[in-house]
């Protein structure tokens, strides 16, 4: 379980790894990055310097403003020739529109949930929403174990199918308080509240700052930082 939110925390990595920060050095088309700035914990700095990032991905296949999920997987993977059940899951979670494309609100709101600062019930409910693959407000044995094994194969592991078994009889034994076979989001809670590390991946901590990690992006902003 561990390692799928770890893959998380990669998600945000790969991101900034597939660019070249020298490309972009002019803000353009962003439109009142105040309004997006009031309404999170980021800056206008740092929206607009992830908007410099948003606009590398989303021109990567097609230069529309937006992310579909052959550009979101891209960026992830360097590749657009892999099925990725966990690509799927991230995806959908990022497009709240339900439209198959992320826009920029889309992608900085995403990324919110990483930031140090979110609160941390945001985190224990994106982790929750991964796991619930089939939408039903609980996650069952067979979705924790789609997730379990579709993330080992994309690490490049292959674990025995007792082994797989035996990770997810240890999880339920822990989770399961009710033994109803499924896990609820006060479960959950419960289970991640006692082990801390199952979020750890769900930081970024350069997202707290994320105009000095990205220097060149910020360096002609149009507004200044109120």
């Amino acid at each position: 379980m561990l390692q799928c939110l770890e893959g998380i925390g990669k998600l945000i990595d790969c991101f900034v790894q597939s660019f070249d920060i020298e490309v972009f050095k002019h803000i353009q088309g962003l439109k009142d990055p105040e309004t997006i700035a009031s309404e999170t914990i980021f800056s206008v700095s740092e929206v607009e310097a992830m908007y410099e990032l948003f606009k590398n991905i989303s021109s990567a296949v097609i230069d529309d403003g937006l992310i579909n999920k052959e550009e979101f997987q891209l960026a992830l993977f360097n590749t657009n020739k892999m099925e990725s059940l966990f690509v799927d899951r991230v995806f959908d979670l990022f497009d709240t529109k339900r439209n198959g494309l992320l826009g920029f609100e889309e992608f900085a709101c995403a990324l919110l949930v990483f930031h140090p600062n979110a609160p941390i019930d945001d985190k224990i409910e994106f982790s929750f929403q991964l796991y619930d693959l089939k939408q039903k407000g609980f996650i069952g044995r067979q979705e924790v174990k789609q997730m379990v094994v579709a993330t080992l194969a994309e690490c490049g592991m292959n674990l025995s199918d007792d082994v797989v078994g035996s990770i997810i009889d240890k999880t339920f034994e822990e989770a399961d308080t009710k033994h109803d076979g499924k896990i609820d989001k006060d479960e959950w809670r419960s289970l991640v509240l006692r082990h801390p590390s199952l979020l750890k991946n769900m930081t970024l901590t350069y997202l707290k700052d994320i105009k000095t990690s990205f220097t060149s992006f910020v360096f002609h902003s149009e507004v200044e930082d109120t």
